[in-house]
């Protein structure tokens, strides 16, 4: 039976949930349409078709990764603010890969789309997984670039099953976020205040 009251934000979270399970490449309107009780014609009346499907899934994901990583790290700082916010970005991308994939294979659409906000809320949320390191303000990018890197990969690779050896994976992670603890507490640089999260509407 068609569900009354369809909108934009329910055909997304239902396609989010679909990718989730099955795989962003396979999103198609008509597995949507089914998984809502729907006609695939009826979904044109809040997308105007699958690339505008998979931004929109894009956007919700990038803003539930940073309210995640946000969540974690409210009123922490250094060892403890890295440790759980890693953490968090670990187990939103385990729980969530379709719509994880959709996100990085979106790129902004204009200066008013709303998946540059998005990003921005992923790196500011990286950002404050390095707050109380004292991160010399030239080197906060490379900084904020590593930690996308190390994250995005191990995560990535958990997902995709790409760690064969039987040595614990989580063991594994530990070591990895302290032996990045233990980096960024050598460097020399002297307390600032400046922030680390980028000026412009790009990833890290």
């Amino acid at each position: 039976m068609p569900r009354a009251g369809l909108t934009a934000a329910a055909v997304t979270e239902a396609a989010a949930a679909l990718v989730d399970e099955v795989g962003f490449d396979q999103l198609g309107m008509g597995l949507v349409a089914e998984r809502l009780g729907v006609k695939t014609p009826s979904l044109y009346k809040h997308v105007t078709g699958q690339t505008d499907l998979a931004h929109r899934i894009a956007i919700l994901a990038m803003n539930q990764c940073a309210d995640a990583i946000r969540d974690a790290t409210q009123g922490r700082a250094g060892t403890e603010a890295l440790a759980r916010g890693a953490q968090a970005m670990r187990t939103f991308v385990k729980a969530h890969p379709g719509r994880y994939a959709a996100a990085n294979a979106a790129r902004p659409t204009g200066p008013d789309d709303p998946l540059i906000d998005a990003l921005n809320r992923v790196v500011d949320s990286w950002a404050a997984m390095l707050h109380g390191y004292r991160i010399d303000p030239d080197q906060q990018i490379h900084a904020l670039r590593m930690l996308r890197t190390v994250l995005h990969g191990f995560a990535s690779l958990e997902v995709a099953g790409g760690f064969q050896f039987a040595t614990d994976i989580d063991d594994s992670f530990t070591w990895m976020i302290d032996f990045i603890d233990h980096g960024l507490q050598e460097t020399t640089a002297t307390p600032t205040t400046s922030a680390l999260s980028p000026a412009g509407p790009h990833r890290a």
